[in-house]
Formats: structure tokens, C-alpha cells, sequence
């Protein structure tokens, strides 16, 4: 609820049960979050339901209730407090259509000094994600720091990729759950200190697994594990410079639009 203040110190969260939730779905969502995240309409397995395999950053989806839940129950302000960064660990491939059990718990808290940092991770038979919720003024309670943020990778990248967004991306995002009206709505934007609603960021992230997937001819379904860090938004229709270092097993990655980085500490892994 926007403006909901903590009611106790952060560090107090830590271990914090967010309880457990069964979110059910039929192909249509899936089939949605591949265009919303710019499938080719050509790939009838992303967007025909007789062949479909989903995209594991769909699951982020089924799972968004956990970070809600924890600004919710007074964590931290909801009206300032921003996605950090996300990890994702597939264990087995979702389903066309059925029900995910979930269960949700408050990982870490890390004191930042004037911020906290709040690790909420969601485990499911499907998935092990973790949202890193960055908090303002909720910090100062004698924590550990936690991780720094990881450092660019040395040397010049191994490819870079422009990586095209469309202008509908986050109005047809949000139908998957994340409707926060910064998204859509110019006046809520600017509230949030953006000069027009932009993407977000779970959004940029899958656009850009969808490249790399592309650019090293492997599934976009095949993805095993995925993080990154948000440092600034992308809007809708702005082309993406996706720069790319290769590692064992792996692929490191920042993404930006100019001068202005959007993707931090990217790794993406394929099975």
C-alpha cells in the first residue's frame, strides 16, 4: 500500500516467514509475457499454445505477491523504497498451464548506512528467486553491509548487441501482475521522478535474455539462471546496448541506453 511506513527496525526481518501462496495460470499468461517482453510472433513456441514451452522469468511473475507482501506488512515506505536487483534459479521448466506453490521468506537485510537493503526469496518445485528490495532510510541498525556491487567485467566486451524495445512493452507488462501506474500513467511517472513511464525492470531483463539466447543460438527456455542489478530505468521504444563478456558456463552482461547504464552485474547461465 503506497506510503506504508516500517514498523520496526529492518534487521528485526531477517528469517521473516512472508507465508505461503498457490498461484494458478492458463496458457494465455505465458503467451502474453513472451510478447510482453518482445517475442518474435514468429516463434509459435513462445506464442502458440499447442507447442509452448515458457520463458522461466515468467515465474517472476506468479511470485511478485512475496516482495509486495513485505512492504505490505511494514517492512519499509513503499513510496520510496525500489527494486534492486533480481536472481533467478530454474529447477525445472514450467508448465503450460497449472498451479505453483510457493512458499516466501525474508533471506537477509543488509544495512547500507542510509538504506537496507531487504532479500526476499520465493522457493518453488519450479524456481528459487530473490528480489533485493533497496530501502531508504531504513538502515543505521548496526547490520552487516552485505555484497558490494559486482565490479565490470576487465577487458573490452567479447560482443555488444542493440537490442530494439517497443513502445508498448510495460503497458502490456503490467497485465502480468506489476501494476504499479508509473508504468502507464505520465502524472504517476513523474511523481516517481521519471519524466514518462518507463519499463519495468523485470521487463528490460527478459528483452534482454531474449537476445543473448538469440545471439548465441540457444532457447530463450533453456535459460537456468539469471541475475541483475537495476541502476536506472529504460522507457518504452528506447534501444538497448547490451554488452557482453563471455565466462565459464556463463555470460556477464551490463545493458544501457547512451550514457546511462539500466543493467548492472548481469549474469545469464543456459542449460
Amino acid at each position: 500500500m503506497p506510503g506504508h511506513h516500517r514498523d520496526t527496525d529492518a534487521g528485526a526481518w531477517v528469517g521473516r516467514p512472508l507465508g505461503e501462496r498457490t498461484v494458478g495460470y492458463d496458457d494465455r499468461d505465458p503467451i502474453l509475457f513472451a510478447l510482453a517482453v518482445g517475442a518474435n510472433p514468429e516463434a509459435l513456441d513462445l506464442v502458440h499454445e499447442d507447442r509452448l514451452r515458457v520463458l522461466p522469468g515468467f515465474g517472476l511473475t506468479l511470485a511478485q505477491w512475496a516482495p509486495d507482501a513485505l512492504g505490505a506488512a511494514g517492512a519499509f515506505d513503499t513510496s520510496t523504497a525500489v527494486h534492486g536487483a533480481q536472481r533467478l534459479d530454474v529447477l525445472k521448466p514450467l508448465p503450460r498451464a497449472g498451479e505453483v506453490a510457493m512458499s516466501a521468506r525474508v533471506a537477509a537485510v543488509h544495512d547500507k548506512g542510509s538504506a537496507a537493503v531487504f532479500d526476499v526469496e520465493v522457493a518453488s518445485d519450479y524456481f528459487v528467486a530473490t528480489w533485493s528490495l533497496f530501502a531508504p532510510g531504513a538502515g543505521g541498525f548496526g547490520g552487516e553491509r552485505g555484497p558490494a556491487s559486482p565490479a565490470l567485467p576487465e577487458g573490452a566486451p567479447d560482443r555488444s548487441l542493440a537490442v530494439a524495445t517497443r513502445a508498448d512493452q510495460a503497458v502490456l507488462y503490467r497485465l502480468l501482475g506489476d501494476r504499479h501506474a508509473m508504468h502507464v500513467d505520465p502524472v504517476a511517472a513523474r511523481a516517481a521522478g521519471q519524466a514518462r513511464p518507463f519499463m519495468h525492470g523485470l521487463c528490460t531483463v527478459a528483452t534482454t535474455s531474449l537476445a543473448v539466447a538469440a545471439a548465441y543460438d540457444v532457447h530463450p527456455a533453456d535459460l537456468s539462471h539469471l541475475e541483475a542489478r537495476f541502476a536506472a530505468p529504460v522507457f518504452p521504444g528506447e534501444p538497448l546496448d547490451v554488452r557482453l563478456w563471455e565466462a565459464p558456463g556463463a555470460v556477464r552482461f551490463e545493458a544501457g541506453v547512451g550514457d546511462r547504464t539500466a543493467l548492472r552485474g548481469g549474469v545469464l547461465a543456459f542449460c
